[in-house]
């Protein structure tokens, strides 16, 4: 099954993630600032929660395949390990680009955003998913939300395996996951020193696994009504105790899937060629974008005018570079290395069951 509605939003999401790291990061946006400052302003301090659409998208799509067929209550390490494998190899290797960026960046410009050469314990760290909870600095902006998503698929993973095993009412899976939602949204995600843990962020991911159960196509009127009341009450608790623009948007993101898998909404350019392309590329643009941009920064700093107009362009110059070569990195690395892995998986699995 595919949902069309997952490609218009993860492509907004990307490219507000981007314009938000332009901005956010500069040099180029500080001097192309006075062109349009409301504009600037309002990507460097909102547009990162674009990133909460993800995590909603994530958690749907994370209850879904755990889902089917028990997988979770069947193998979780084998579910884990697996995401494991699918997230790590790309990247490391746009982590390994990032260096190499910032490494040619900092011969054109003196600038925060430059990373300093990695030593072996900040690679190894982020090569198992574990610098931010290791206290490491990030070697490209938004690998955070790499390890976020690994730590999250794995609570979601043990939250299932121990409530959707063959035997236990249906109902379990789901309550479950609504109480470690609501324990996030009203405690963990209030207090910002959980933000390198799963707990903090659990809150619009489960916002999204609760979307998946109610637009399945096997749920009654009453069971839709129950778990989509369950999402309406979740985030009108976490909005009424404290009003965060990330609950709001995971709020709406989670509403706006189960209406659209319902059929009850289509929105316009959904079915776009284009939209659809970015959609797919999203994970990769992701990755590799700060890298291109931080490259494209130093370029423009080092050769260009220091004029708002001349800076504006080399934004927009970041900003398409940023989409061509997130397309590229799909192309030529991500595919690639998913094809490998795939590959290992199922000769280690042919190689298993022979022994058996």
């Amino acid at each position: 099954m595919h949902f069309r509605v997952f490609d218009l939003l993860k492509a907004v999401a990307c490219n507000l993630i981007v314009l938000h790291h332009l901005a956010f990061y500069g040099p180029m946006a500080d001097v192309a600032r006075p062109l349009a400052p409301e504009m600037f302003e309002w990507l460097e301090a909102h547009a990162r929660i674009a990133v909460h659409a993800f995590l909603v998208m994530g958690g749907f799509l994370a209850a879904r395949s755990l889902s089917a067929q028990s997988t979770a209550a069947r193998t979780p390490v084998r579910a884990v390990l697996r995401r494991f494998v699918k997230l790590a190899p790309p990247f490391m290797a746009a982590m390994l680009l990032a260096v190499a960026a910032s490494a040619l960046a900092a011969q054109w410009m003196t600038h925060d955003s430059i990373s300093s050469m990695p030593n072996l314990a900040q690679v190894l760290a982020h090569a198992s998913l574990l610098h931010g909870v290791l206290g490491y600095e990030s070697l490209s902006a938004g690998a955070w939300y790499v390890a976020i998503d690994f730590q999250l698929f794995a609570l979601m993973t043990l939250l299932l395996y121990l409530t959707a095993r063959p035997g236990l009412p249906a109902w379990l899976a789901p309550s479950a996951v609504a109480g470690c939602t609501a324990a996030s949204l009203l405690y963990f995600n209030l207090d910002s020193t959980w933000d390198n843990w799963a707990p903090y962020f659990f809150g619009s991911y489960g916002l999204g696994a609760l979307a998946w159960w109610a637009s399945e196509r096997t749920r009654s009127p009453l069971q839709l009504a129950l778990l989509t009341s369950a999402i309406l009450l979740l985030g009108g608790l976490a909005l009424d105790l404290e009003f965060r623009s990330r609950i709001a948007l995971a709020l709406g993101t989670a509403l706006l899937l189960v209406a659209a898998c319902k059929g009850m909404v289509r929105i316009p350019g959904q079915d776009s060629r284009l939209v659809a392309l970015i959609g797919r590329i999203s994970y990769s643009v992701f990755l590799i974008h700060f890298p291109v941009s931080l490259v494209v920064n130093a370029a423009f700093t080092r050769f260009a005018p220091a004029l708002p107009e001349v800076q504006a362009a080399g934004v927009v110059t970041a900003w398409l570079a940023s989409i061509a070569a997130g397309a590229a990195f799909h192309r030529w690395v991500e595919l690639p290395l998913a094809a490998i892995t795939e590959t290992a998986r199922g000769t280690t699995a042919r190689n298993t069951t022979a022994a058996g």
